[in-house]
């Protein structure tokens, strides 16, 4: 596995146990006890989880505009915890091309959810990145890319 899509994996995990407890705590400190990895691991880990913390309302207001009959609150947690880290990825990573957040974020949805949440997760990710104008340059990026190129995950 490489060292980004393990992040995002613990990303989604720490996001999901901070939706629960709504602050760290010795839980944190446990996860990393209990899941001891690499230090680019942690550390793209880490960049993500404070990403997403720092902003989250900006981001969760994003999914409800484009989660048409969805509260934010009323997702399930895995769901609202994967777009809120592939939209921060989107939004806030420059140099994560678009293509390989929507990929990862359906493989987190793969693997830790249903085949709803997957098609749940392409259709609002794919709505943002139509729409928002911050994203123009990764749009423009994601059409030059030649099909069958793939970039670091």
């Amino acid at each position: 596995m490489g060292i980004r899509r393990e992040a995002r994996e613990r990303a989604l995990q720490i996001l999901f146990q901070w939706d629960i407890h709504g602050k760290a705590g010795d839980w944190l400190q446990d996860f990393w006890a209990q899941h001891p990895t690499a230090e680019p691991v942690k550390t793209f880990t880490e960049q993500l989880v404070e990403g997403v913390r720092t902003h989250k309302a900006e981001i969760d207001k994003l999914i409800g505009v484009h989660a048409t009959n969805w509260k934010v609150s009323r997702m399930p947690i895995v769901d609202r915890n994967i777009l809120r880290a592939a939209l921060y990825e989107l939004l806030f990573l420059a140099d994560v091309p678009a293509k390989v957040t929507v990929n990862e974020a359906i493989e987190l949805a793969k693997r830790f959810a249903d085949d709803e949440t997957k098609k749940f997760v392409n259709g609002i990710l794919d709505q943002v990145l139509k729409s928002d104008p911050r994203l123009e340059g990764k749009r423009a990026e994601s059409a030059a890319q030649p099909a069958g190129v793939k970039r670091d995950a």
